[in-house]
């Protein structure tokens, strides 16, 4: 209320520099730089309180020549005045001369370390902003904090959580910081423990990191725990918050439970452009294209305008259904209806596409005929049609493409690998792993994992790093293999990609982490319950075509979150009709 400060600050009969300095305050704070100035050329009397209130008020503009100017001409200046120059260099970007000016202080406090490491840290400037934090002789809660989320985001994460451990003061940025380092760097295990231990240690979890546990419950597709942190986000009143409620339709979509997120959809009014790209692209992941074409439609007839995501989202749904005429009438409309030019994104579905249609041909000519370069992502989607339709010519040349793009992706040796190993060609499979022996390439390993007992439990293809309860998971899957069998179930050998006799093949695909995880959902959660299984890498043929009939024999609905989409198994079919 500084007009009304300004009043009585102007009736007082006597006004000392306090006074003075309080009004001169309020305007810097309120970001009226011009009055604050006025008023301390106007004052009868500085001390070094004034003279530094109207150093940062002149740094809060980035007036830094005019800041440096008042600075060097105080008659006496303490700790805080030189802070307050130090800190206006290094917020606006100047951290050298900070830096400097830092050096020649001729007295440091806890205050100046602080803003400089920040300063730092907030600039992408991790190497020097540690090493000033090696000798800072009291390390305060900020710096710390700062040290943290900047050295843990830059890959550090084991010298962030040392820094944590060693912190005894700790605060609620302090643990939402490193809760979010483990988020960003793929820890997520370990920022749910931290998560239960801040809450043990007696911390309310503040925004940030229920934010950072609700994307961690979407990647692990933890449904129990993110309805939990949704429980918390209610009590807390934050549900009602369209950012939050973009954040929680997209963790109930990617845990598989698409009803919750559509009822947290409809409620919500009026919508932003966010939360329709979410819901079409949960329908488009799900599998469910007719319903992600009328929410499109249903967005434009409301005179929302879609954006990038948007045409994304609805023309990965054509792909994923085989719509491709509306896909192809959707992607034309981008330029002609909305004005906007197709991103190497849009193109990626258009191929991918065509390519799952088997219109491997006018995929490769939407290709040549693209105005801008194709990405590894272009080459990728045609690579992965090339694989469903067994067009070895074509993904030869795909390959090719993707090798020059990224040498050291293991992603087009392996499908061109299936390729070769699905028409028996063993020396030409052999050849591309001596290629990727000769590069240091690593293929990626298959992991699967499911929430049972409160815990995520983590599954690996074949028996390096077996689950505890292994002996237990293969009693399950030799009980269902006869059940099987009887079924209809043919195991496919070409998916375990390797020259070796038949009964060792069909012996590595009961080793498939997707298929590891499945039974263990049997034999951990209770009849009824839906077993939800995420795997990191897109499910194989074989692991396919198992799971299928095994919804069918047990009477389970199975849903498995791939790299590429939902599958939804039941009753021995799968939502994605056998089309992904």
């Amino acid at each position: 209320m500084v007009k009304e400060a300004r009043k009585v600050f102007d009736k007082m009969p006597q006004r000392n520099v306090i006074s003075w300095t309080a009004m001169v305050r309020g305007y810097v704070e309120e970001g009226f730089v011009e009055e604050a100035e006025s008023l301390f050329w106007q004052m009868p009397e500085k001390n070094v309180v004034s003279w530094t209130v109207m150093i940062g008020g002149y740094c809060q503009e980035g007036r830094l020549d005019e800041a440096r100017d008042l600075f060097d001409h105080m008659p006496k200046k303490n700790v805080v005045s030189w802070t307050a120059m130090v800190s206006g260099y290094a917020q606006n970007g100047k951290l050298d001369i900070a830096r400097k000016l830092f050096e020649v202080m001729p007295e440091k406090n806890e205050i100046s370390w602080t803003a400089i490491i920040i300063s730092y840290v907030q600039y992408g400037r991790f190497e020097e902003a540690w090493k000033l934090f090696e000798v800072m002789p009291v390390r305060t809660t900020p710096a710390c904090n700062a040290i943290i989320l900047g050295i843990g985001q830059n890959g550090e994460v084991a010298k962030a959580r040392m820094v944590f451990d060693l912190l005894k003061e700790k605060d609620d940025a302090t643990w939402s910081a490193m809760i979010k380092v483990y988020e960003r760097k793929g820890y997520e295990l370990e920022a749910l423990d931290l998560f239960h231990r801040m809450q043990v240690d007696g911390f309310r979890p503040n925004f940030p990191s229920l934010i950072s546990i609700l994307s961690i419950c979407a990647s692990l597709a933890s449904l129990n725990y993110g309805r939990e942190i949704h429980a918390q986000l209610i009590r807390t009143d934050c549900d009602d918050d369209v950012y939050v409620s973009s954040v929680l339709i997209t963790m109930y979509i990617k845990c598989g439970d698409f009803v919750k997120a559509k009822l947290i959809f409809d409620r919500f009014s009026p919508k932003d452009v966010v939360m329709w790209n979410s819901i079409i692209t949960g329908y488009a992941q799900h599998g469910l294209g007719d319903e992600a074409l009328e929410v499109f439609r249903e967005m434009c007839s409301l005179g929302i305008t879609p954006d990038e995501v948007t045409f994304v989202g609805v023309l990965s749904a054509c792909s994923y259904t085989g719509k491709v005429k509306e896909g192809q009438d959707i992607f034309e409309s981008m330029n002609s209806k909305y004005q906007m030019v197709p991103g190497t994104a849009h193109y990626a579905c258009m191929v991918d596409m065509l390519g799952r249609a088997g219109r491997l041909n006018e995929a490769m000519d939407m290709i040549n005929k693209m105005t801008i370069e194709a990405d590894a992502i272009i080459w990728g989607s045609l690579m992965g049609a090339c694989r469903m339709h067994m067009n070895l010519d074509l993904a030869e040349v795909a390959a090719k493409k993707l090798l020059q793009l990224e040498p050291q992706n293991s992603g087009p040796y392996v499908l061109l690998s299936n390729i070769y190993a699905s028409k028996g060609k063993w020396a030409d499979v052999a050849s591309l792993r001596k290629s990727m022996q000769s590069r240091e390439v690593v293929k990626s390993p298959g992991c699967s994992w499911l929430e049972a007992d409160k815990e995520v439990h983590m599954f690996t293809g074949g028996q390096s790093m077996p689950h505890p309860e292994h002996e237990s998971i293969l009693k399950i899957l030799e009980k269902l293999s006869p059940m099987l069998r009887e079924a209809g179930y043919i195991p496919d050998g070409s998916f375990a990609l390797h020259d070796v006799e038949e009964e060792e093949k069909l012996h590595s695909l009961n080793y498939h982490s997707e298929k590891l995880a499945v039974a263990y959902g049997l034999l951990k959660l209770p009849e009824g319950m839906p077993i939800r299984v995420m795997k990191n890498l897109r499910v194989c043929g074989d692991c396919h075509s198992a799971i299928k009939l095994i919804a069918k024999v047990t009477g389970r609905e199975i849903i498995l979150r791939d790299a590429n989409r939902f599958h939804h198994f039941k009753d021995g079919v799968c939502s994605c009709k056998d089309f992904w």
